[in-house]
């Protein structure tokens, strides 16, 4: 059921990945960050997080949909609560991170965030990624759910006004969520999300896995 959900529509939730034990142990660990803004994006070289990753692999729904070769390469924190709200308009996750600049044709967009590389690789390899979004708290209607378009994994790379189009067009389905859930998605599949209409945090743990080895002579920043 998880396998044939996320080939079709490039996104499944699974729930209860983690205990309400865990979630309180990660919620404390992320309330050390002390983050400025709605998040932080370079986690994956802090002990806890390389934790979390382990007790990602240990789940077997997981496992189903997450190669077991595939490493982590990123883990980002996400907060959204009365004091920091926002949205994010529709759109592709299309940078990975990397540990040095290579020159070639294929690749794009390079940046640097907070401290770290990033650059748009082909669709060939954003196609391969998968996303684990761990949800620390209850994620209804009013939170400012993560609100995907089913299917759209599959047509590559879209370009901004044709998402927005697409948008228009396409139902948006909100990715509901308990404490201990973790969507799992495709960074290709077309996203977004609205302010929260509530006053509850919504803080969540977003993991990126990739295969261990990239074209084109690109390493990774961090693997866990």
């Amino acid at each position: 059921m998880f396998t044939t959900q996320f080939k079709d529509q490039g996104f499944v939730c699974i729930p209860r990945v983690l205990t309400d034990d865990e979630c309180k142990t990660l919620t404390w660990s992320t309330d050390q960050l002390n983050a400025r803004s709605v998040g932080t994006r370079c986690l994956l070289s802090l002990v806890w997080a390389r934790h979390c990753v382990a007790r990602l692999r240990q789940d077997p729904r997981i496992s189903q949909v997450v190669p077991a070769d595939y490493v982590a390469v990123q883990c980002t924190y996400f907060e959204k609560s009365a004091s920091r709200n926002w949205l994010v308009p529709v759109h592709q996750d299309l940078s990975i991170p990397v540990a040095a600049r290579v020159e070639a044709a294929a690749l794009g967009g390079w940046s640097e965030k907070e401290g770290a590389l990033f650059v748009q690789p082909p669709t060939s390899v954003l196609e391969r990624l998968i996303a684990v979004r761990l949800h620390l708290d209850a994620c209804g209607e009013p939170d400012g759910p993560l609100m995907v378009v089913p299917g759209t994994h599959t047509v590559g790379r879209i370009e901004s006004e044709d998402a927005a189009d697409i948008r228009r067009r396409a139902p948006m389905t909100p990715c509901l969520a308990a404490a201990g859930d973790a969507l799992v998605m495709r960074p290709l599949l077309l996203h977004a999300s609205s302010k929260a209409s509530g006053t509850s945090l919504r803080r969540v743990l977003h993991f990126l896995f990739g295969p261990p080895v990239l074209p084109f002579g690109l390493r990774w920043h961090h693997t866990a």
